[in-house]
């Protein structure tokens, strides 16, 4: 590319010590940036904030980006005053060469192996097994392409399932990645939902790329069908949604059904499987860095309270291990009446002699 086509910039990074990140932020859109960008300035992750947060980190850098023909120092001046400062706070100048920022980290996406039989390989790069199950992904502007342990958990667990003649919900999609790999692993119906239409458009074209466009029907969350009941769902998002979304899930998965959530720290992982426990059963935890895979089975109905033989006042009778649906007749039995709620159950245990 010549010089006449690229079109550098100045960036200012402002270190946010004596200031708000806010403050520096505002006096340096006041002072003609075109974009501030705010960053860690030391190693403090923010993972997942609450709904309506944004948290900042405790210390933060702030850089507002100008045109290179932009005089710096009428720029500090300008800075100083909206402050209130005799002297800014520390600041570092560098240059910015254009760049197709949305393209540019594809050049660290290498194709990548999940399982025994999955690949995921970038757009117009050669499989290394061309017999394999081959994903061929542009994520464009949306989230997934395996690099992270959540997408990557994911795709092991689908490369693990038998999904032959099944239908499956990918629930947040994002590049379509999870819901591709389910039907060129056999799915016979696939529904990718998000709610960014960036997503949406990405899952579209790899679809397309892919030749799986025929069976994958792209929704956002307020069109999937009332009646809808899959084999297995898929949700590779936060925690607190996946925790919203629990009765909405429970009610797509048909009974027998399968369940994978991902998206989850493990600090997480209980908070996320007690919002799930009325529906599912789960069982073992799946774990990559600090990240977790759940898998759960849709119950065929909602369990009744269980208890075991465990020691008991004197003088009372142990109560017996009670499966589900078996407490109602147990309960007539012990009491001689019928149709007693959980909590009348519970209160007449305690008084059998």
């Amino acid at each position: 590319m010549s010089d006449d086509a690229i079109a550098p910039w100045l960036q200012l990074t402002l270190e946010a010590i004596e200031h708000r990140p806010e403050q520096l932020e505002d006096a340096l859109l006041q002072a003609g940036a075109l974009a501030v960008t705010l960053e860690d300035a030391g190693d403090q992750p923010v993972l997942e904030p609450a709904p309506g947060e944004i948290p900042l980190w405790a210390h933060t850098r702030v850089t507002g980006l100008f045109d290179a023909q932009t005089d710096i120092e009428v720029i500090k001046g300008l800075l100083r005053r909206f402050l209130h400062a005799s002297i800014l706070p520390a600041c570092r100048l560098t240059p910015l060469e254009e760049r197709d920022w949305t393209r540019a980290w594809m050049d660290h996406f290498h194709p990548m192996r999940f399982g025994q039989r999955l690949w995921v390989c970038p757009k117009g790069q050669t499989p290394p097994e061309p017999g394999a199950v081959n994903i061929r992904l542009d994520p464009g502007l949306a989230f997934g392409t395996g690099t992270h342990p959540t997408t990557a958990l994911c795709l092991e667990w689908l490369d693990s399932a038998n999904l032959a003649g099944q239908t499956v919900l990918d629930y947040g999609c994002g590049s379509g990645i999870l819901a591709i790999a389910a039907a060129r692993l056999g799915a016979k119906r696939v529904w990718a939902v998000d709610i960014d239409p960036q997503a949406l458009l990405a899952s579209d074209d790899n679809a397309a790329e892919n030749e799986v466009e025929d069976r994958i029907e792209l929704a956002k969350p307020a069109e999937l069908p009332e009646n809808l009941r899959v084999d297995v769902l898929l949700a590779n998002i936060l925690a607190g949604v996946l925790v919203r979304l629990a009765a909405a899930f429970g009610r797509h998965v048909r009974p027998g059904g399968r369940l994978v959530l991902s998206g989850i720290l493990e600090s997480h992982a209980d908070a996320v499987r007690t919002a799930f426990d009325r529906d599912f059963s789960f069982g073992p935890i799946r774990r990559r860095e600090d990240w977790v895979l759940l898998e759960g089975v849709r119950r065929s109905h909602r369990p009744f309270p269980c208890v075991t033989s465990a020691p008991v006042p004197c003088g009372l009778a142990p109560i017996p291990f009670l499966r589900p649906c078996s407490w109602r007749r147990w309960l007539a039995s012990a009491t001689g009446r019928s149709g007693v709620c959980a909590g009348g159950w519970a209160r007449d245990w305690r008084f059998r002699r």
